[in-house]
Parts: structure tokens; sequence; C-alpha cells
């Protein structure tokens, strides 16, 4: 990942509902979830949340399948863990693993990652 990545990366997620909206798509896993849905857990209006997943669509943060009438939204995992790489490469001398220790927040990807 680049700088320019990252700062477009950090951009869209600078928005509290499209912080909100990514979080709960990180939850949701590879099964994603349609608009409808995630209007409804998050109490968003539709012409408003199409908005927000544009710009997140954009920024390469959600990926978008078509479903018949419907699309389906993911989180970008690959991304964000290569965000978490790049914010984290230089940690400790070039050394990220000495860090972070066991009882990490984060179940991410079964890593030692600084989410929480």
């Amino acid at each position: 990942m680049d700088k320019i990545t990252a700062t477009i990366v950090f951009e869209s997620l600078a928005s509290g509902v499209r912080l909100d909206i990514f979080r709960l798509l990180v939850k949701a896993g590879e099964e994603g979830l349609v608009v409808g849905e995630i209007g409804r857990a998050l109490g968003i209006p539709p012409t408003n949340l199409s908005f927000h997943l544009k710009a997140l669509t954009q920024a390469r943060l959600l990926v978008v399948e078509q479903q018949g009438r419907f699309q389906r939204y993911r989180a970008n995992l690959a991304l964000m863990r290569e965000l978490i790489a790049y914010l984290t490469e230089e940690c400790c001398s070039g050394h990220p693993e000495q860090c972070f220790d066991q009882d990490s927040e984060s179940g991410c990807c079964d890593t030692q990652t600084p989410l929480s």
C-alpha cells in the first residue's frame, strides 16, 4: 500500500456513518449484507445510505456484487489487512510482532493486530 491509497481510505472512513457501515460489514464477514439490511441495521434512509456506500466503494473499502435485483456489499478485508500492515510495518524498528501482545483485543484473521 502507498501513502495516497492509505490517505484515500482514511478520508473515506472519516465519516461516522461510513465507519459504522464498514464495521457492520466487517462483522457480517464474507456473507456481507444487502442494502436494505444495512439501512435497517443502522437506521439510515436509502438516499443517504446510497451516497455513503458509493463513497466507500470508490475508496475500495467495499466490494459490491449484483444478485438479481439486490446489491450485496462486503467489506474488502484484504484492503483492511493491507492498511494495518502499512500502518505497522515500521513498528518497533521493523518488527511489528514485538509491538502487540498475545492478548490483543482483535480477533481479526487470527493475527495480532492493533484493532480495537
